[in-house]
């Protein structure tokens, strides 16, 4: 549901924004950006109920990519609107190369050798990971940050990662989905808590 258009230039509102549950999305390249808010909320487990699809397995124990943060933030943006159908618009690419000047919008990296192989791109608000958009070049390789980025988060105490809207690919992760009184209050506890090291304070060699 569309909520109504934003103040692009203003990210103290669009942080506040999201902190209340609302995401941002564009109807094409050049649409304007706009709030909106879903009344059955996806969320990613972090705890045992997440899993992923066991031909996965082979491509963790071989290491087969490397994980960096924030490496290439831009390319990874550029890579998540790079669809036949995007609702990553200019504007919204703009927004969020300004969230993660400002420390609030991160790339998680999946490497192979010196190539971008596939990402995830989201905001980290205290200890709530809200995932926006996630892309491969490489198969297997948005998966394999998937697993890494859950990792992650588990190590500095994430408690919540919000998905936003379910797909099929998300399903194979666990995703699962909670109506809006039970995700308001999971988002009011995890921004009431802080994790126990900044989202990007390590790059991640695996």
């Amino acid at each position: 549901m569309a909520i109504d258009s934003i103040d692009s230039t203003d990210i103290n509102s669009i942080v506040e924004g999201y902190a209340q549950g609302h995401f941002l999305m564009a109807e094409g390249a050049d649409q304007p950006v706009e709030w909106y808010y879903t009344q059955r909320r996806t969320l990613i487990p972090l705890d045992e109920r997440f899993r992923y699809p066991k031909s996965l397995r082979r491509v963790l124990n071989q290491r087969r990519f490397s994980i960096k943060i924030n490496h290439a933030f831009a390319q990874v943006v550029d890579y998540c609107a790079d669809r036949q159908s995007t609702w990553i618009s200019a504007e919204l690419k703009q927004i969020y190369f300004r969230l993660n000047q400002a420390g609030w919008a991160h790339s998680f990296e999946a490497w192979q050798g010196a190539e971008l192989a596939g990402g995830i791109l989201g905001i980290a608000l205290h200890s709530v990971f809200i995932g926006e958009s996630m892309f491969y070049r490489i198969p297997e390789a948005s998966k394999y940050a998937m697993v890494k980025l859950v990792e992650h988060l588990r190590q500095r105490e994430f408690t919540l990662f919000d998905a936003q809207l379910m797909n099929p690919h998300l399903a194979r992760f666990g995703a699962y989905e909670v109506n809006d009184l039970e995700y308001q209050q999971l988002l009011y506890a995890g921004l009431s808590r802080k994790p126990n090291a900044a989202f990007w304070y390590l790059t991640l060699e695996s």
